[in-house]
């Protein structure tokens, strides 16, 4: 293993925490002996581009600073490759730590747990989800959530939060349930009317709403929950329970694991990791052992504490 590790940055991560939070993880890398280059992008393709560069030169470890957007950015240059994976996530959501149980807006923590894996072989292989040739970690959503995440978008005169809470407020009085066309696994094909479709490799979306509660991101399967056709109170009722992962007790809510699915619904937009990744129809597959992740643990000593009872689950098939 070379002792030169790469520095992936994005500055503007959770209002600037990114940029603050790139020195005290490299410091930790560097008192831990490892020698560290930063790598910053003038925009998304261009900074995908000089991180591919870094792996294809041998990096010991990409190690990607900022929320989820740039950990997706990250995932597109390193699965796939001998290139472990190290997450100092300082964004808004951080699903993707937060699934993977690794420190949360701790940079020099996260910086040192990097470190002491790279040392010690502490890692875990996980899964990742495909679609074309796009790769995510946590959830792909589709139907209200994107729709919401649609909205927001849109919205300039608001930020943070309090800019998706008017959304779903917006999308709920827009509210009818989607039809859809799904084939799990490559089997035959089924038309419903839901309120969601997520594919979850992790967890959570959304900076910690567990709707994929029982995932878990090294079985080579994904947790597809399904909201099914539901009112607008109905809607209301069970949103909340979705911190908690207590939805996947309601009826209208079923889960499936499968390693493959296909999507169709019109006017819909998929998002994955957070990040827009164009509309439906598509195709996800759960690619097993795509990624070595840095996690202090080395592979097989078990996964990181799961909040919430997942219950509910259908094995397709």
């Amino acid at each position: 293993m070379t002792s030169e590790i790469t520095l992936f940055v994005n500055p503007t991560a959770g209002r600037g925490r990114g940029a603050h939070a790139a020195q005290p993880a490299a410091s930790a890398l560097r008192d831990a002996g490892f020698s560290v280059r930063t790598v910053l992008g003038e925009d998304a393709d261009d900074a995908l581009r000089r991180a591919r560069e870094a792996v294809a030169a041998g990096t010991g470890a990409l190690i990607a600073v900022g929320g989820d957007g740039l950990m997706s950015l990250a995932l597109q240059a390193v699965a796939r490759t001998a290139t472990p994976l190290g997450v100092v996530a300082v964004g808004t959501g951080n699903d993707f730590a937060r699934a993977l149980g690794l420190p949360i807006r701790d940079p020099a923590a996260a910086g040192r747990l990097a470190a002491r894996a790279l040392k010690e072989g502490g890692h875990r292989d996980i899964d990742l989800g495909r679609v074309g040739d796009r790769w995510f970690g946590s959830v792909l959503a589709s139907g209200f959530d994107s729709r919401v995440n649609d909205r927001g978008n849109r919205m300039r005169f608001v930020g943070g939060r309090f800019k998706y809470d008017l959304a779903i407020l917006a999308e709920l009085a827009a509210f009818r349930p989607i039809p859809y066309r799904i084939r799990l696994d490559g089997g035959e094909a089924v038309e419903i009317e839901a309120t969601l479709i997520a594919v979850g490799n992790g967890t959570t979306y959304g900076g910690g709403m567990r709707i994929c509660a029982g995932a878990e991101m090294d079985d080579g399967l994904f947790d597809v929950t399904v909201v099914g056709r539901c009112s607008r109170t109905t809607l209301l009722k069970v949103f909340p329970k979705v911190y908690r992962g207590t939805h996947l007790g309601h009826p209208a809510v079923t889960v499936h694991r499968v390693s493959s699915i296909e999507l169709a619904a019109a006017g819909v937009t998929a998002y994955a990791d957070g990040e827009p990744l164009g509309a439906l129809p598509l195709t996800a597959t759960c690619v097993p052992g795509a990624v070595r992740v840095l996690t202090g643990r080395r592979a097989g000593a078990g996964r990181a504490p799961d909040e919430g009872t997942a219950v509910g689950d259908q094995r397709s098939g």
